[in-house]
């Protein structure tokens, strides 16, 4: 039997970063062929090398190592997503690979009071040793982007990815650090590698003017959605940081629409309850929502507002932003109808009968429910003035898109555990503003 070592593991985890080192001598399928091998390799002759001793007890428990075979498939991420910008794929792995590992190596002392299984001095080294690996790399693999990034960027940019990745690795949810780290970082980079001086310098005026409000009203309603009870603690405060970013960016039109999609979702979790309850299907805590489904619904959403009010592409990533926040409350809808009233729920990958509430389980009336409720949302977001009427049909198409492969995705992957309800519903939202833009 195999003595697990955490250290080791994590010691190979920022080795395996410096692999990072070869972009600028390889082209972007080669490295996503690498990363696809140490998919492999991880996934299938790892545990016969050795490898066991990497494992921790859950991933004993489990069969397999989940943590390890995500790292390599984030990387392949990285690298298909942002083929035509390596130094952001590499700037991503950095923080993935130092920061994440360096939290555990050097996380000792007081928890953080919102999650007591971080520290902050471990939080603090994951910002300065992610940011400065990132740093580095990004500065290496400069010369693989033509024209060069400024160098104003190369520097700013990773140093905001690693910050922004260290706070996501504190909040309390159930998506595993391996993911939400290279998400939370390919997206600051991204999005800050399509901001210009001008944009930034327009945009700054109308942010600062509303920060004061959305720090102040998103307080308010967080507080009175959790003594609702349809927010728990950790979701009052991931709804606040989240309607903070989304008003202050997106404005006050943006946050309405938020807060609808916010009050549809809510009032489908209490759909038939008695029924569901019963059943053992019901939403956990009694409906009330957790910072997972704030992040998870409304990360995308978040993105989407800051690159409204910093990019010069203001109207696709209002498109973009209105698609997301659709999808997660069509895509709630229509969970919730399905376990309540739905007469024959079957498997998406196999039309097979299951029981309500299983993984990737549809029903038509859920169906149905759910695309009522995305041309609807998708007609308020044209009422607040986010999106033109001529896009209310592309993004109900996008969203239904984002609701079918989330179901095919929980069907297959969400049993073994290699992905959950967190992670598909951050998919979903992805899926849905990438569509939208992509057939507008």
């Amino acid at each position: 039997m195999s003595t697990h070592s955490e250290r080791a593991r994590q010691w190979v985890h920022i080795g395996s970063g410096l692999f990072a080192l070869l972009l600028p001598f390889i082209t972007w399928w080669q490295a996503a062929a690498l990363a696809a091998t140490a998919l492999l390799f991880n996934l299938v002759l790892l545990p016969r090398l050795g490898g066991r001793r990497l494992y921790r007890p859950i991933d004993e428990a489990r069969g397999f190592p989940l943590g390890i075979v995500l790292y390599p498939l984030s990387v392949l991420l990285l690298i298909l997503t942002f083929s035509t910008r390596l130094d952001i794929v590499a700037a991503a792995w950095a923080v993935l690979a130092f920061g994440d590992g360096a939290a555990t190596l050097v996380g000792r002392g007081r928890p953080l009071p919102w999650n007591r299984e971080k520290t902050v001095i471990g939080t603090i080294g994951f910002a300065i040793i992610g940011g400065a690996a990132a740093v580095a790399v990004a500065a290496w693999t400069r010369n693989t982007v033509a024209p060069p990034p400024p160098w104003a960027w190369t520097v700013a940019a990773p140093i905001a990815a690693a910050i922004a990745a260290a706070l996501t690795e504190t909040l309390p949810i159930r998506m595993d650090d391996n993911l939400t780290v290279p998400i939370a970082a390919g997206a600051v980079l991204w999005v800050t590698s399509l901001m210009t001086a001008t944009s930034v310098a327009n945009a700054s005026p109308a942010v600062v003017a509303a920060l004061p409000w959305a720090v102040l009203i998103n307080a308010v309603f967080s507080w009175l959605g959790y003594r609702a009870k349809t927010v728990s603690v950790s979701g009052a405060v991931g709804g606040a940081v989240v309607g903070t970013i989304i008003y202050a960016a997106g404005g006050a039109r943006a946050w309405l629409f938020l807060f609808l999609t916010f009050v549809v979702a809510s009032a489908a979790s209490r759909f038939g309850l008695k029924r569901k309850t019963l059943l053992g299907i019901a939403e956990d805590r009694g409906g009330r929502r957790g910072a997972g489904n704030a992040i998870a619904n409304c990360g995308v959403a978040a993105i989407a507002a800051v690159a409204a009010a910093t990019t010069p592409y203001p109207l696709a990533a209002l498109l973009a932003f209105v698609a997301a926040l659709t999808a997660g409350g069509s895509d709630t809808v229509a969970s919730e109808v399905g376990k309540a009233w739905g007469r024959s729920t079957f498997l998406i990958t196999t039309l097979g009968r299951v029981k309500p509430g299983t993984s990737g389980a549809m029903s038509l009336e859920g169906t149905a429910a759910g695309l009522v409720a995305a041309l609807a949302l998708a007609a308020i977001g044209v009422a607040l003035g986010l999106t033109v009427r001529t896009a209310i049909v592309p993004i109900a198409i996008a969203a239904t898109i984002g609701a079918l492969v989330e179901s095919a995705l929980g069907a297959t992957l969400e049993g073994p555990g290699l992905l959950n309800n967190d992670v598909l519903n951050f998919i979903n939202t992805a899926i849905a503003a990438a569509v939208v833009l992509a057939i507008v």
